[in-house]
């Protein structure tokens, strides 16, 4: 088989459950897919032994997609159509050396993740999770005027780093609460999206983390972005300043930012993601000004249907003979 030829009847292996509707649309359309069993694929023998097997391979965000499983399909695998938006986990330079095209589902969870980030900015301040677990603990004692104080969120500035889609979808929530907003980001935007956001542009990220009452993540994890957010960095938030991600935990060094919070330098966090998740930092679960979510941002039926959509979509189009819409090219993030 050449690089450029396409399969009549492609086998397709996917790693993981996905939701029962897009896994029905695989098996109606596709005659030959492999779907995934129990707890599917979870370790990179199986990634090897499947990359080997297939045309096409449809892993999620948690399947480490190297040079190796990359090697072991040579001759074959031709398509990874992701299942997500992050490829952080697909070495890309080896699949472009492999002929392997690459796909993922841009744009299709961004409501859902600027939902989610724009609970943790209201959250996280107010000492939501705080008061739930003070009303399940049964100590609660009624209303008080000085009980369970926390900070409102109108006035105060709000710092993005990170202004693409889901950045900007941030932004025009964060406004409708009365929020000052500046980004940081490698392009300013244009002037008529900075005016519709009534965004600033921040060249200077020191200066912006300094600055900001609410710091929220929002760009991709690349070798570029690992620790973006190091201990010196972290060193420059405010004592009453809050940090929220909902990107990738290895964008911030966790450490560093435990340590300010256990020593009360900085008002809090909200993160929906851990540097080395699934596991989380005792310390963090020992925090009472931290908001602790499941990697839970993307997490809606809405969502995971129409990321699998534009699964098929792509696998659909590369056996057309076409390139996939969502084809991730040079320079992605």
């Amino acid at each position: 088989m050449t690089s450029t030829a396409r399969p009549s009847k492609p086998k397709i292996i996917v790693t993981r459950r996905l939701p029962e509707g897009t896994e029905a649309r695989l098996t109606e359309l596709f005659p030959d897919v492999e779907l995934a069993q129990g707890e599917g694929i979870t370790d990179k023998a199986g990634l090897v032994d499947a990359a080997a097997r297939c045309d096409i391979l449809v892993p999620t965000v948690i399947d480490h997609v190297d040079a190796d499983v990359l090697a072991a399909g040579a001759g074959r695998l031709k398509l990874i159509a992701n299942f997500g938006n992050g490829v952080d986990h697909i070495d890309l330079p080896a699949a472009r050396r492999a002929g392997v095209i690459v796909t993922n589902t841009l744009g299709v969870l961004t409501e859902d993740t600027a939902d989610m980030t724009m609970a943790l900015i209201l959250s996280v301040p107010r000492r939501l999770a705080e008061g739930e677990k003070l009303v399940r603990s049964g100590d609660w004692g009624g209303w008080s005027p000085g009980a369970m104080l926390g900070h409102r969120i109108t006035g105060k500035r709000l710092g993005i780093i990170g202004m693409g889609r889901i950045g900007q979808a941030v932004a025009r929530r964060a406004l409708a609460f009365g929020l000052t907003i500046s980004y940081h980001n490698r392009h300013r935007l244009p002037a008529v999206v900075e005016q519709e956001l009534a965004a600033t542009w921040e060249a200077d990220l020191d200066r912006l983390l300094i600055r900001s009452d609410i710091v929220s993540i929002h760009c991709p994890h690349t070798a570029e972005t690992e620790h973006l957010l190091d201990a010196r960095r972290i060193g420059l938030l405010g004592p009453q300043s809050y940090l929220i991600n909902t990107a990738r935990g290895e964008i911030v060094e966790e450490k560093a930012l435990i340590d300010r919070l256990e020593r009360g330098e900085i008002g809090g966090a909200g993160l929906d993601v851990f540097e080395r998740e699934p596991l989380v930092d005792p310390r963090l679960l020992a925090l009472d000004n931290v908001v602790l979510l499941p990697h839970m941002g993307s997490a809606t039926f809405e969502g995971r249907a129409a990321t699998g959509e534009r699964v098929i979509a792509a696998i659909r189009q590369w056996l057309d003979g076409d390139r996939p819409r969502d084809q991730v090219l040079e320079g992605w993030a």
